[in-house]
């Protein structure tokens, strides 16, 4: 588990989800024929989020990339096959119906979350190449029905946490540090969701 998730996890958090990391989701054998990876070991999710009062279920991939040129919209369009590579469950259609699938079924079965939730792909992203690319991606999102938690989610996120009380926990740590003295702002936030 890296920081980045960690900080992600927090944040989503105090949206009212419960957050694990690392995420194992047990393929079937015939799951893992049908996705072309017949020898391949249990899939990793970096961060799955539930919200148990609206039966929500969020995957998030977490790309931090905060020294690189940042998340580029060609990698999750179809047009950068190598760059592609890293969005796996963005750009393969049967690759993701197929674990999130899995992962309802194994999810709902240890009770960890009640049958049916809505279920939505994420990409929580610490630095954005540029604002071409922010908005690609966003208009990509969103005609799939994906959401997507760039670098001003995260800092709306942080600003928020830096003006609540004093929680022993990496959000609140990390905001009080890095806001100190910044105008405090108690507008509310939107929902993730």
């Amino acid at each position: 588990m890296d920081s980045f998730e960690t900080l992600v996890g927090s944040l989503l958090e105090k949206d009212g989800f419960w957050v694990r990391t690392s995420v194992k989701v047990e393929l079937t054998p015939e799951e893992k024929r049908k996705i072309d990876r017949p020898s391949s070991p249990r899939w990793e999710l970096d961060l799955v989020a539930y919200k148990a009062k609206s039966n929500e279920l969020l995957v998030v991939e977490c790309k931090s990339f905060l020294d690189s040129p940042g998340v580029r919209a060609r990698g999750l369009d179809g047009t950068d096959k190598k760059e592609g590579s890293r969005y796996k469950l963005f750009n393969d259609s049967v690759l993701r119906k197929t674990v999130l699938g899995r992962l309802v079924k194994q999810l709902v079965s240890s009770g960890a979350c009640a049958p049916s939730p809505s279920v939505m792909l994420c990409l929580a992203a610490g630095k954005v190449a540029s604002e071409p690319d922010r908005e690609r991606i966003t208009t990509l999102f969103s005609r799939n029905g994906w959401q997507f938690f760039d670098d001003s989610w995260l800092r709306k996120r942080l600003l928020a946490v830096s003006n609540s009380g004093y929680e022993n926990e990496v959000a609140s740590v990390v905001a009080k540090i890095l806001l100190r003295g910044q105008p405090r702002h108690n507008k509310p936030l939107e929902p993730t969701r």
